[in-house]
């Protein structure tokens, strides 16, 4: 009888609709497989901001954790939550085809506050990214910690006295909570492999990098690996502002990347474009133009205000 390939995941809805996902692609090629949901740090200190807990890998290490264990066989995340260093032992062994890669603003009545440069709006997130940028086009907006999975966020966003809160639109659209009263933020560069799910199994287990080959989405993971490089190259996490995209247009990677401070007052933007076949190294190339402007300053400013 066929392997049955424990899938770990964690529990929030979002987190099972991604698990379930790679659950039927697997089955479809004629696998067996089953969910072992387990429970993130992450996912149960819902009040520190990210920033201030300041983990690498904060929702997946308890599943790195079940799979070095043996526990599970393999591990669904949300890409933009992995670290760019691995635990040895571990890989990432599929990228599934990217979704929506754009930030989503859910507001409680309406968005004339975005236009009126009097007002004080208040608005939720627990991304640094997000605050930094925002407060780059909105600094006259106060921000607040927002914790929890997509439906806590929800909830707390609809009791609070708060003007809006920003999401991942992926997240809100995959289990379809998008509120009618939400708008895309289009001007927001994203995270790091924001929209992708990447799939983690140990590196010796060679049944299972076979059973997930056939899921990798080869320019979901080019992209994504660009992305990576750039955040990688800067040292960054989720302890710093720091965005990156990639697509590929026309035969091209198409790439851009961004440094902010916490508050937005500095902001480098650094773009990069190259053929599919030659793109790899375009990420770490624009890193390093980002540190040789001044990126390395901000960086340093960001861990000293942080220490």
């Amino acid at each position: 009888m066929d392997k049955v390939i424990r899938i770990g995941t964690r529990e929030s809805q979002l987190a099972l609709w991604q698990a379930n996902l790679v659950k039927d692609l697997l089955t479809a090629n004629g696998h067996s497989a089953e969910l072992v949901p387990i429970k993130s740090d992450g996912d149960i200190d819902l009040i520190t901001p990210l920033y201030e807990i300041g983990v690498q890998g904060i929702f997946t290490k308890s599943l790195d954790a079940a799979m070095l264990a043996n526990r599970i066989d393999i591990a669904v995340h949300s890409f933009k939550d992995v670290p760019t260093q691995l635990p040895k032992g571990l890989m990432n062994a599929a990228v599934i085809e990217r979704g929506n890669v754009k930030d989503l603003l859910v507001y409680k009545n309406d968005t004339d506050f975005l236009n009126d440069t009097a007002y004080t709006a208040n608005i939720a997130t627990s991304s640094i990214r997000r605050k930094a940028q925002w407060l780059r086009r909105y600094p006259q907006h106060q921000l607040h910690n927002l914790r929890g999975n997509v439906n806590t966020r929800l909830q707390k966003l609809a009791s609070e006295n708060w003007d809006a809160a920003i999401f991942a639109a992926a997240g809100l659209e995959r289990i379809n909570v998008r509120p009618a009263n939400s708008v895309i933020l289009n001007w927001m560069l994203p995270a790091p492999a924001q929209g992708a799910i990447v799939v983690a199994c140990r590196e010796n287990d060679g049944f299972c990098r076979e059973a997930l080959a056939p899921l990798n989405h080869t320019e979901t993971a080019l992209c994504t690996s660009i992305e990576r490089a750039f955040l990688r190259t800067l040292l960054g996490g989720c302890t710093t502002p720091i965005s990156a995209y990639a697509y590929v247009s026309d035969g091209r990677v198409v790439f851009e990347g961004n440094l902010c401070s916490l508050n937005g007052d500095r902001s480098i933007t650094v773009t990069r474009q190259a053929p599919v076949e030659t793109a790899g190294g375009i990420g770490k190339d624009a890193a390093e133009e980002v540190l040789a402007k001044g990126g390395d300053i901000i960086i340093e400013a960001i861990r000293n205000a942080q220490a």
